[in-house]
C-alpha cells in the first residue's frame, strides 16, 4: 500500500525529526553554545567534543534526508543514538526520560522513513493475518 496520506505523514514525521535534531542538538553544538559544552561535561565528555559530535549528527541527518541515502543515514543515526543511550546509562540518568529518549527518537525517525519509502515497507511489512 502506497497512499498519498502515508507519504505525507512520513514526510511530516521526517521533517519534525530533522527540525528537532537541528534545533535541540546540532545547532547548539555547531554554534559553540555554552549549554552544549555544559551538557557534554555533565555526561562525562571532555571539553571540545561537542563540535565534532555536532558535525557527525549533521552528516547523518543529511544522509537521512536524501532519498537515495535515507536508509544508510538512518542506520548511521541509530548508531549515534545508541552511543547517546550508552552515555546516558553510564551517567546513571533516569530510564524513561533520558536513557530511552534515543530509542523514542529512533522509532520516530524509522517511522517517518517507513511511511515515505515503499522499499522499506516491502522489507518490513506489517502483517495483517496472524501467524
Amino acid at each position: 500500500m502506497n497512499t498519498p496520506a502515508m507519504l505525507w505523514t512520513g514526510r511530516t514525521l521526517t521533517g519534525l525529526f530533522a527540525l528537532f535534531l537541528l534545533g535541540a542538538s546540532i545547532a547548539p553544538k555547531l554554534l559553540h553554545l555554552p549549554v552544549a559544552e555544559e551538557t557534554m561535561a555533565a555526561l562525562g565528555w571532555p571539553p571540545g567534543y561537542a563540535f565534532m559530535i555536532g558535525l557527525i549528527e549533521l552528516a547523518c541527518l543529511v544522509l537521512y534526508l536524501i532519498p537515495r541515502t535515507s536508509a544508510f543515514g538512518a542506520v548511521l543515526m541509530m548508531g549515534l543514538l545508541g552511543g547517546a543511550m550508552a552515555t546516558q546509562i553510564r551517567a546513571g540518568n533516569p530510564l524513561f526520560s533520558h536513557i530511552l529518549f534515543s530509542l523514542y527518537l529512533g522509532l520516530f525517525m524509522w517511522g517517518g522513513l517507513w511511511l515515505r519509502d515503499p522499499r522499506l515497507r516491502a522489507l518490513f511489512p506489517v502483517a495483517r493475518d496472524p501467524i
